[in-house]
Parts: C-alpha cells; structure tokens; sequence
C-alpha cells in the first residue's frame, strides 16, 4: 500500500472524518502513535491502515485492497 492509497482508504471509510481520525486517534498498534505520527516515522502505510482498522472496528471485508484506484488482478 502506498502513502495515497493510505489516505484514499482512510477518505473513503471515515469520510469527513479521516483528517482527525489520522491526526488524532491513538493506534496501540503502533506503539500508542497516531496514523500521522506513525507514517512519518516510518511504519508502513499498510500497517497503519490495518491498525486503524483494529482500533476502529472496520469490518474484515473492508480492510484489504482498499485504496486501489483499480483492483488487483
């Protein structure tokens, strides 16, 4: 997953919530950083999405091969 897929799934989940959803939630799965916090120090964009998925309580379904503008083949 890269960075614009990221912020593409985090849109299209939280709506006009995803810019304080990433810059505020706190994601234990990344050690007690938020989405913003760990995306700049490294973590992995498809890590941090499944961690604000877990915190969020996203279903299943709408946690893989979200972000894509056209899906995998």
């Amino acid at each position: 997953m890269r960075r614009s897929e990221f912020h593409r799934a985090v849109s299209d989940e939280f709506g006009a919530r995803a810019g304080s959803i990433v810059a505020d939630l706190v994601l234990s799965e990344v050690g007690g950083r938020t989405a913003s916090d760990a995306l700049e120090s490294g973590v992995p964009p498809r890590d941090v999405w499944l961690a604000l998925c877990v915190e969020a309580d996203v279903p299943a379904e709408r946690r893989y091969g979200v972000g894509r503008l056209e899906p995998r083949r």
